[in-house]
């Protein structure tokens, strides 16, 4: 009976031990690629409304409110 019991927790222990002793890193590079992707995601989308604002947006929005504010109402 105790044969038993201390077999079992041999056993528990042994895997414990390999559990601990078996540490890869495919859950830190994973993390790293996820990070990696979003910054450059990220710097591209920033840099496309950037050019979306300077180009267009911006130029536009600064000559009518020019013309709004420099109304001589003729």
């Amino acid at each position: 009976m105790f044969r038993k019991i201390q077999n079992k927790l041999n056993k528990a222990a042994v895997a414990v031990q390999c559990a601990l002793a078996d540490r890869k890193a495919e859950g830190f590079v994973d993390t790293g690629v996820k990070i990696l992707i979003g910054v450059v995601i990220g710097t591209l989308l920033f840099n496309f409304l950037y050019v979306l604002f300077a180009g267009n947006i911006y130029p536009t929005a600064n000559n009518r409110i020019y013309r709004l504010f420099n109304y001589s109402g003729t």
